[in-house]
């Protein structure tokens, strides 16, 4: 399982995804979770399982989520509390919750 989180560059995210890691190894979960810049969306939606968005980047969703249903990935804008406490836990729920 693959989850990608997008953010305007790719580098804001890094430290919730090493988090998101953390939770995942500790739970025995085996997932990939990565960050990326927003304008690789269209890379991303190719081997991607879920994708959630950075807050500061809710300005695209529009554009974004019609590209994710297009691909039939699941899709939505992280939790500004969890994002903001980059609390892995709750964004990994996150994520796992649009996967089932």
């Amino acid at each position: 399982m693959k989850i990608t989180l997008l953010c305007a560059l790719g580098m804001s995210t890094s430290l919730l995804v090493e988090k998101m890691k953390k939770v995942a190894k500790n739970r025995d979960i085996n997932v990939e979770i990565e960050a990326h810049p927003v304008d690789d969306i269209d890379k991303q939606l190719k081997t991607a399982d879920v994708i959630l968005l950075g807050p500061q980047i809710r300005y695209k969703k529009n554009e974004l989520f019609k590209k994710a249903d297009v691909a039939n990935i699941p899709i939505e804008i992280i939790d500004m509390r969890a994002y903001g406490t980059t609390d892995g836990e709750k964004v990994l729920d996150q994520a796992l919750e649009l996967i089932n």
